[in-house]
């Protein structure tokens, strides 16, 4: 489906408003103001960022861990929740307890009327990263930014998505670091990390958690486009 016809179908307003905005350069689904992800209808604006197929397999790959390696009501925490589509597509798929930060208040707004009208309870933190959150999880999960401050992204994206949860120091790598070396005071013993990442920085993160943590396995997963998306950090023992 295209994206007028997609308008078409979704698009409650003045279609021909929304077509002239979409000429513009406006994502589609900032247009239409809600989107599909995991099964889970979201609403999405220009606070948030549009969820993407990639951090949907991010989902779907830490479920599977889930269901095989934990056998009881597991602790997850959901860093930089933006929308909410992490937190709450887990809340709904789990047997869990899900604590979602994130350092933007308006991001905070949208994920909370997110949780409620799908009827799930996520605890929504508006803070930086972990800060001031005085627990242990099983599961840690991010979509943190990652793209360089240097590197050039689609117009689309660029002028329309919130830069805050796009771009970060270091080449990308400076929020998997901050959240690396400071994560074990939030880790029960047997835990799992999961990150979406950039394609080119799996050895980076990979590197860092091995710098940060002890006695881990690290997987490397690909997105349906072959490009290395994901990073699984566990410790199972």
């Amino acid at each position: 489906m295209n994206n007028i016809d997609y308008l078409k179908k979704y698009y409650k307003g003045n279609i021909d408003d929304a077509i002239k905005r979409l000429e513009k350069g406006e994502p589609v689904q900032y247009i239409v103001g809600n989107v599909d992800f995991y099964n889970v209808n979201l609403i999405v604006n220009k606070n948030v960022l549009i969820p993407r197929f990639e951090t949907e397999e991010l989902v779907s790959n830490t479920i599977n861990y889930i269901n095989k390696y934990f056998d009881k009501k597991v602790d997850i925490l959901d860093i930089g929740t933006g929308s909410g589509a992490i937190a709450i597509t887990l809340s709904k798929n789990t047997n869990s307890n899900v604590i979602a930060t994130d350092i933007s208040k308006e991001a905070i707004k949208v994920a909370k009327e997110n949780a409620s009208n799908n009827g799930v309870k996520v605890d929504f933190i508006n803070t930086n990263l972990f800060d001031n959150i005085n627990k242990k999880f099983d599961i840690v999960i991010s979509n943190p930014p990652y793209i360089a401050k240097d590197e050039e992204i689609m117009d689309i994206v660029y002028n329309n998505e919130p830069h805050l949860a796009l771009y970060a120091d270091n080449n990308g790598l400076y929020y998997y670091e901050e959240i690396l070396k400071n994560i074990s005071k939030i880790l029960n013993n047997k835990y799992l990390i999961a990150f979406e990442i950039g394609e080119s920085q799996a050895k980076e993160i990979s590197n860092l958690a091995n710098k940060y943590l002890k006695n881990i396995k690290i997987i490397v997963k690909k997105d349906m486009q072959q490009r290395d998306r994901m990073v699984f950090i566990q410790n199972f023992e």
